[in-house]
């Protein structure tokens, strides 16, 4: 285990600044999206003292529900999520703040009634005229939300107050449809009212990559082509498709992962310094990466990109169905679960550096991490030894379950003989720092509530991203998969997969349990 800086004995509450008064709009209340990270989310900025006291959530869905009957869900909700940590006093001030508004999104007289009944909520919780609109909807309902939200006064904002809108994932299906979905918000909002959320960029490992490199002088001096051989960025999930066979056999993990999370994690990986902190500096560079990132030809997807589909297989311990035997897919359907590539980056910093990427679903574990992995030393050194070969040093920013860094490199066995080790330097956030409560939403929350959209992505970060993944939704469009299913549940991946490194002397670096 690494050594560390001794820990302080005081624990200091967390500092920052306070939320400002508002009304969060909630589009799709009853969803599990709702119950699982938002309110949880809210809960915890709460208990962090980082929520305004003049706070109030309007939930919005068409099924009926008493504000009373809402607020018994809530408290479900936040006991599942918290067990013991539910505060009496905190619960009954958070409590009191939830209502509850009945109405079809696609019934343009909701929304006069809505906004009535948000000037109402607005004056008995002094709020400030401040509103923000949770969109956790079916991406069709998007655009004319925000159209509906615009034509009736909804989204009107001047010094005196802010209306913000924040819009989940997936913001299209494909380039052109993202630039559709943008073309379509932008004709009523401004693009600082729009908050394209990622939840990936909630969690602590990924805001810290910013902080690693840029504010450690030991790491950003070997950041580049001439230190580093190769990144790998792995997302991989022990999960099915969850009984959401239906909508996810129209999208596949190429569209439902690659454009923003993983793209997210490219361009913060592979980012040059901004200037500042500003949320369009920090995004400014951001972009170029994306923009940068060689767009395949048809034939350089053929080599370059892998499709893989789950078959039956072990999964902790239980034999799970393929996926064409999951409810609501087609025995033959030909939607990937897996994907693996290879992309460049035309820039300076990184040229003929490869990043290689996958991510899929029935894999062994639930890990996210990223590897970027140095250049062996010389060998000359140790020509007459028995070391047979040198290996590289790699250093790993664990994502999720657990959140954290490490650092591979080689030490002398001890002995007689020359010998060499692989040794492994952890550091831990929960266990440095202690476990703190959280879903990942809480920092994009209250950034949205305080008006910082740096970890929001911009309509041009979008597009870039499509642009990437665009070639190869056509390409396999036009190619229908052969050999589906081509990997068991429980397994890394399919073997075109190991082999799209091993043609270039690699393998992907695997994290068991």
């Amino acid at each position: 285990m690494a050594q560390l800086a001794e820990r302080p004995t005081l624990v200091v509450p967390r500092v920052g600044k306070q939320s400002d008064p508002c009304v969060m709009v909630i589009f799709g209340a009853a969803g599990d999206l709702t119950g699982r990270m938002l309110i949880p989310a809210l809960y915890n900025l709460a208990r962090a003292g980082l929520l305004s006291r003049e706070f109030a959530v309007v939930g919005v869905t068409r099924a009926q529900m008493s504000d009373e009957d809402f607020r018994k869900r809530v408290y479900e909700d936040v006991k599942s999520y918290c067990g013991e940590c539910v505060d009496n006093d905190l619960w009954e001030w958070f409590n009191r703040r939830f209502y509850y508004f009945v109405g079809d999104f696609s019934d343009k007289n909701l929304y006069p009634q809505l906004k009535d009944y948000l000037a109402k909520t607005d004056q008995e919780h002094a709020t400030h005229g401040n509103f923000f609109y949770y969109l956790a909807t079916a991406p069709r309902f998007f655009g004319p939300i925000v159209e509906q939200l615009a034509a009736n006064g909804l989204m009107e904002q001047d010094n005196s107050h802010w209306r913000r809108v924040v819009i989940e994932k997936p913001f299209g299906h494909d380039l052109d449809s993202a630039k559709k979905l943008n073309e379509q918000l932008l004709k009523v909002v401004e693009e600082t009212q729009i908050y394209r959320i990622d939840h990936y960029l909630g969690k602590e490992t990924v805001q810290n990559i910013l902080a690693f490199r840029f504010a450690n002088g030991i790491f950003e001096p070997v950041w580049n082509r001439r230190y580093i051989d190769h990144v790998q960025i792995s997302v991989a999930e022990v999960v099915g498709v969850e009984g959401r066979g239906g909508y996810f056999d129209t999208a596949g993990t190429l569209r439902d992962m690659v454009p923003n999370h993983i793209m997210q994690l490219i361009s913060l990986t592979a980012m040059e310094p901004p200037i500042s902190f500003d949320a369009n500096a920090v995004r400014d560079e951001q972009a170029k990466i994306l923009h940068a990132i060689q767009p395949m030809s048809d034939q350089e997807v053929l080599v370059r990109a892998v499709r893989g589909q789950y078959g039956e297989g072990i999964v902790e311990g239980k034999r799970v169905p393929a996926y064409r035997a999951e409810p609501d897919v087609p025995p033959d359907s030909r939607t990937e679960t897996f994907v693996a590539m290879k992309l460049l980056i035309d820039n300076w910093r990184w040229a003929d550096v490869p990043f290689y990427l996958r991510t899929g679903k029935r894999m062994p574990v639930r890990n996210t991490h990223i590897v970027i992995q140095f250049r062996r030393a010389p060998f000359v050194l140790f020509r007459d030894t028995p070391v047979e070969q040198l290996m590289p040093n790699q250093l790993v920013l664990h994502i999720q379950p657990e959140e954290g860094i490490s650092l591979q490199f080689a030490a002398k066995v001890p002995g007689p003989v020359m010998r060499l080790g692989t040794v492994d330097m952890n550091f831990e956030y929960q266990e440095y720092f202690g476990k703190q409560p959280s879903t990942g939403y809480e920092r994009l929350l209250h950034d949205c509530m305080i008006g910082d959209q740096t970890l929001f992505q911009r309509a041009d970060m979008v597009e870039a991203g499509w642009s990437v993944v665009n070639p190869i939704l056509d390409v396999w469009k036009a190619l229908p998969p052969r050999n589906f299913p081509n990997y068991a549940s429980g397994t890394w991946e399919p073997k075109e997969a190991d082999e799209l490194l091993e043609r270039d002397g690699r393998r992907w670096r695997n994290f068991e349990k």
